[in-house]
């Protein structure tokens, strides 16, 4: 669907307001409610809104709401009209108030488990108008798709759409539990991986290792017994805690265990070398509205440059 500009300019921001956090809940009655109308009156400014642009944004039934084809596309829109109206407002000096509204945030669940939830309670004291909506998956996302106003993200910066601020190191090691290792022994080169099982990662490709002096060594799991294969982060750690076989994990999810002594680093002047980091990322042609930049900035402030994490 193609929308004109003049036809998006003449929308107010207070009835785009509403179609974003109906479009969230899909719920028209409780978007309406937390902008303090009442159901009726949220349902008339719904159609109105589609009656000035003309097309079907939300589709009602007796028993749900859902977002037409043409309410998909334009979400996108709204939620940038938004975005720069509160960026605007900000630069003025706004109201005096604090950032508030949702803000979606995109992260990968161990890591988030492991390291965000904790932060929360303080987070919600400074920012008290401020609503985390969190959508955590080990899985691969896409944040332009998604319609996140910020994400994390594991690896190179290389999508040209988006925008990012570095939060971490990503150094990922070999581990095993003590048990796993009084049974089958400890590792001394890369070569004695060979026969030894691993927790494996979906596409089983070989991946790359290096030392300081630069040499490399490849880590083949066609060499090695995999009888287990995960994709998530929390689940790769636990087998690995079980005895289940050595794993590839990031130091921020194994550097607390190996330092209580319940994981043993494998191979320790060894690493993967992907030159992994831990970006924050978001679509380039989104303004840094003030909610996401102070999720930002607490983010690095409490979890950036840890030395732990990195070598």
């Amino acid at each position: 669907m193609f929308f004109r500009i003049s036809d998006i300019i003449a929308v107010d921001t207070d009835s785009l307001r509403l179609f974003v956090m109906a479009a969230d809940r899909l719920n028209i009655s409780a978007a309406g409610r937390e902008l303090g109308l009442a159901p009726a009156v949220a349902s008339a400014r719904l159609a109105k809104l589609e009656q000035e642009l003309g097309v079907e944004l939300l589709r009602r039934t007796t028993r749900k709401v859902s977002l037409s084809l043409d309410g998909a596309d334009f979400l996108p829109y709204a939620r940038e009209i938004l975005a720069q109206a509160d960026a605007g407002r900000a630069a003025l000096g706004g109201t005096g108030a604090g950032p508030k509204g949702t803000l979606r945030f995109a992260a990968p669940s161990s890591f988030a488990q492991l390291h965000i939830m904790p932060l929360l309670p303080e987070f919600h004291e400074e920012y008290p108008d401020l609503t985390l909506d969190l959508r955590l998956s080990d899985t691969r996302f896409d944040a332009i798709e998604g319609s996140f106003d910020l994400a994390l993200r594991s690896g190179p910066l290389t999508d040209s759409s988006l925008k990012g601020r570095k939060l971490a190191d990503d150094t990922r090691i070999l581990c095993a539990a003590p048990a796993y290792l009084d049974r089958r022994g400890m590792p001394q080169t890369p070569t004695d991986l060979s026969g030894h099982d691993l927790i494996a990662w979906g596409n089983l490709e070989p991946r790359e290792l290096v030392n300081a002096q630069r040499e490399t060594a490849l880590l083949d799991p066609a060499s090695m017994t995999c009888r287990t294969i995960l994709d998530d982060g929390d689940a790769q750690r636990e087998a690995t805690l079980a005895g289940a076989g050595l794993s590839m994990n990031s130091l921020w999810n194994v550097a607390g265990e190996i330092a209580r002594g319940r994981l043993v680093r494998i191979l320790p002047e060894w690493k993967m070398n992907d030159r992994s980091v831990l970006w924050l990322i978001y679509p380039r042609t989104n303004v840094l509205t003030p909610k996401t930049r102070v999720f930002m900035d607490f983010l690095i402030g409490n979890l950036g440059n840890r030395s732990e994490w990195s070598e």
